[in-house]
């Protein structure tokens, strides 16, 4: 018999902990669910229960959520933390990527989309709803002649940041006066490098290695 996957709700507003506890318990696959309503108490109930998915809020008294993260990953690093945020704040995502949060939800996402981010995260992918990542990419800029810890080339680094802004291959070649089948070889590269599946993961590697800001 599989075991119940165990998910921590993180989050000071009564109402919407109770309201996702309802409807995760209303799947046919129960999940284990305890509720918290700040960092503190994560960090205290963690202490006696493995959560395999932590659902964060930002915004919260006592220790809120980014801070929670930054001790939770350093106590139990194969934490799976999905952020959640009223606001598409690109400084919050910034700092929740740097602490380790896997996935990013705003508050008014469907439950369809709750679901499909703890799919992703439980698959070792990321996850962003869809106006979060428009945001982010929206707001990327390239760093200038700041070294990075990235294993890229200029080059990779050059398509990378194109990628993530949307442009497809054949869009990225005519802009670089290269071939679509160069792109096609770097983007392979890059995907092999960093170990990502889609371009939300992409978007992560970027900005946790430095190669651009938000």
């Amino acid at each position: 018999m599989t075991e119940a996957l165990k998910l921590a709700l993180v989050d000071d507003h009564d109402l919407f902990r109770e309201g996702l506890s309802f409807l995760l318990n209303n799947q046919n696959s129960k999940p284990e669910i305890k509720e918290v309503s700040n960092g503190q108490e994560l960090l205290d109930l963690l202490a006696n229960w493995q959560a395999d998915i932590i659902l964060m809020d930002i915004e919260m008294p006592v220790m809120n959520g980014i801070e929670a993260s930054n001790e939770v990953m350093k106590k139990y690093p194969a934490s799976k933390i999905i952020a959640l945020s009223m606001h598409a704040n690109e400084n919050y995502y910034s700092e929740m990527i740097d602490a380790g949060a896997k996935a990013f939800l705003l508050k008014n996402s469907s439950f369809e989309e709750v679901q499909q981010a703890i799919e992703a995260v439980m698959d070792g992918r990321n996850y962003f709803s869809p106006e979060i990542l428009e945001s982010i990419i929206a707001n990327l800029n390239r760093k200038k002649n700041q070294p990075s810890k990235s294993d890229l080339t200029q080059r990779e680094v050059e398509i990378l940041y194109n990628i993530c802004k949307g442009l497809s291959n054949q869009e990225i070649a005519e802009m670089l006066f290269i071939s679509k089948r160069t792109v096609d070889k770097h983007r392979e590269n890059i995907l092999l490098k960093t170990q990502s599946k889609n371009t939300a993961s992409l978007v992560i590697y970027a900005i946790k290695n430095h190669i651009f800001e938000v």
